[in-house]
């Protein structure tokens, strides 16, 4: 399948500073939100599929996600194929590791390394509410990609222009630079199908929004999850529409249970 690029209709839109920001990643939706896929093309790689096994050998156990507990398994759904786990080191740290995997078969194998991750600077909630600074936990589709910089080749839908620009500076007073060069929208609280610049918040606006993974600036966020410049690009090109990706979030002692 190849990934169509969207241009959004008005360029001149720029992001709100960094206080008026949901989560200090979301910005408003341009007049049109139409979201169209890219022409580049990516190569996943992954069938989906186990080898084969001789006749005789017993099937094996199904090899669940580690680390994850029975209700959060529970929030996996059956279709999804790709998954990213963001584990945070504590529940009011900003700091933790993601790790990729692929369904395959009866189970899950892992993809890659771990790589670092920044998340919100409080940590993480169960209950995610507009400036809270902490970062939502559970289960949430990823549907939708973009950035201030062309497509590196994924599969999903992917929009680009100039109101993919960070401005200002983060809680801890560094500036976010290139911070929206890439970014996956997290299906928390936004339309799935929608540019990641969508302003629409089902849940309403006080439960915030604009949740993304996006380009580490070096500390954590006001709620969204960021990864090395490198890593955004890899995952970019790794996440399959058609997968039906999903990121697994939250500190170890959330996902446990």
């Amino acid at each position: 399948m190849s990934a169509r690029t969207s241009r959004l209709l008005a360029a001149g839109t720029s992001l709100l500073a960094t206080g008026l920001l949901l989560s200090a990643c979301g910005g408003p939706a341009a007049e049109d939100t139409s979201h169209k896929k890219s022409d580049v093309r990516a190569q996943s790689g992954q069938s989906g599929r186990s080898a084969p096994r001789p006749q005789n050998e017993p099937a094996p156990e199904p090899r669940e996600i580690p680390g994850l507990g029975p209700k959060t398994l529970a929030q996996v759904p059956g279709s999804a194929r790709q998954a990213i786990v963001v584990t945070g080191d504590g529940r009011d740290e900003g700091t933790g590791s993601a790790q990729r995997y692929q369904r395959e078969g009866d189970g899950w194998v892992p993809v890659g390394e771990a790589w670092p991750a920044h998340n919100a600077v409080k940590g993480w909630t169960d209950r995610h509410v507009q400036g809270d600074l902490r970062s939502p936990i559970g289960v949430f589709g990823l549907t939708d990609a973009g950035g201030h910089e062309r497509d590196p080749g994924t599969e999903l839908p992917y929009d680009t222009g100039p109101a993919f620009v960070a401005r200002g500076t983060n809680v801890e007073g560094e500036p976010l630079g290139d911070a929206f060069d890439y970014v996956v929208a997290i299906n928390y609280n936004r339309k799935p199908g929608t540019t990641p610049l969508d302003w629409t918040r089902p849940l309403g606006m006080g439960r915030g929004g604009g949740i993304w993974f996006h380009v580490d600036h070096g500390a954590p966020t006001q709620g969204c999850v960021t990864l090395p410049k490198p890593r955004m690009r890899e995952l970019l090109t790794w996440l399959d529409e058609q997968s039906k990706p999903v990121v697994v979030m939250g500190d170890a002692g959330a996902l446990a249970r």
